[in-house]
C-alpha cells in the first residue's frame, strides 16, 4: 500500500518528531510511505477566514502532491477535516476537477482513523509509563467521528492508563484564528480546559491536533505548571525517540 503522508504546515513548522512519528507508525504497519517534498497547507486558514481563492489554491496543490498515492494520511483531525468536508464545494464550476479531488479526499484519513479503520492494527511496540488524559479536538471529532480510535490505540500502549476528563469534548479556545479574534474569550475556554485536565492528575495531556496541543501547552505553562507533559497522540504510539547516545 502506497500512502502519501500529509505532514500539515503547523507539524513541520513547530513540532517536526509529531511527523517522524507518524512515518514510524505506518512504516510498523507496513505501508511504502512517501513525504512529497512541495507539499503546503490545506488551505483551511484561508478558507475558513473567507478568502476562498487562496482555499482554492492549497487545494490544487493538495491534488498535484496527493494524487498518485493509494491512502493520504495526515496526523490532525482539522486539516483532514478541511480536505474531507470542504474540498467538495470548492471547484462547483469545473466538474471534472472537482471529481478528481472527491475521489482523491475520500482516500485522505486522520492518523488514528487510519491505523484503526483501515490497516487494522492490532498490536503497537510502544510504551509508556503513566496516565494519560486525552483531549478531543473539535474538527476531528465533530466533522470526522474521531473518538474512539485514539483510545483504542493508547490502550494497546504497555504501560498507559487512560484517565478520562469530565468533559474532554469542550473545545481548547484555540479555533485557530478564533483565539486571535476573540482573545479573551478563548483564553478562558483553555483555562478551562486546563482544570479540567489537571484535575485527573494524568501526566500527559494528549490529542490528535497539534494545534489545540500548542494552545493547553502554552496555557499550562503560563499557569505555572511546568510539569505535565501535552503530547500529540502519534508520539504516544510511536513510542519515544531512539537515544543517539
Amino acid at each position: 500500500m502506497r500512502v502519501g503522508l500529509f505532514v500539515t504546515c503547523l507539524v513541520d513548522m513547530m513540532r517536526p518528531r509529531i511527523g517522524f512519528a507518524t512515518l514510524k507508525l505506518l512504516q510498523d504497519a507496513g505501508c511504502d510511505v512517501v513525504v512529497p517534498p512541495h507539499q503546503t497547507c490545506c488551505g483551511q486558514p484561508g478558507f475558513n477566514s473567507g478568502d476562498r481563492e487562496s482555499g482554492r489554491a492549497m487545494a490544487r496543490r493538495f491534488l498535484a502532491d496527493f494524487e498518485s498515492f493509494d491512502h493520504v494520511v495526515a496526523p490532525s483531525g482539522s486539516c483532514t477535516g478541511m480536505i474531507r468536508c470542504h474540498y467538495a464545494e470548492l471547484f462547483p464550476e469545473d466538474p471534472a476537477l472537482q471529481t478528481r479531488l472527491n475521489a482523491l479526499s475520500a482516500r485522505t484519513f486522520e492518523l488514528t482513523d487510519f491505523l484503526v479503520n483501515v490497516l487494522k492494527v492490532e498490536r503497537l511496540e510502544s510504551a509508556f509509563q503513566g496516565s494519560i488524559t486525552y483531549h478531543d479536538s473539535c474538527s476531528g471529532l465533530r466533522e470526522l467521528g474521531i473518538k474512539q480510535q485514539p483510545r483504542q490505540l493508547i490502550g494497546r500502549v504497555a504501560g498507559a492508563r487512560l484517565q478520562e476528563m469530565d468533559k474532554p469534548e469542550i473545545c481548547c479556545g484555540f479555533g485557530g484564528t478564533f483565539s486571535i479574534k476573540l482573545g479573551e474569550i478563548a483564553t478562558r475556554m483553555a483555562d478551562n480546559k486546563c482544570q479540567d485536565a489537571l484535575t485527573t492528575k494524568a501526566d500527559a495531556i494528549v490529542g490528535g491536533d497539534l494545534g489545540c496541543l500548542l494552545n493547553i501547552e502554552g496555557r499550562l505553562r503560563r499557569l505555572g505548571d511546568e510539569t505535565t507533559q501535552v503530547l500529540h497522540v502519534a508520539e504516544v504510539l510511536a513510542g519515544p525517540e531512539p537515544d543517539p547516545n
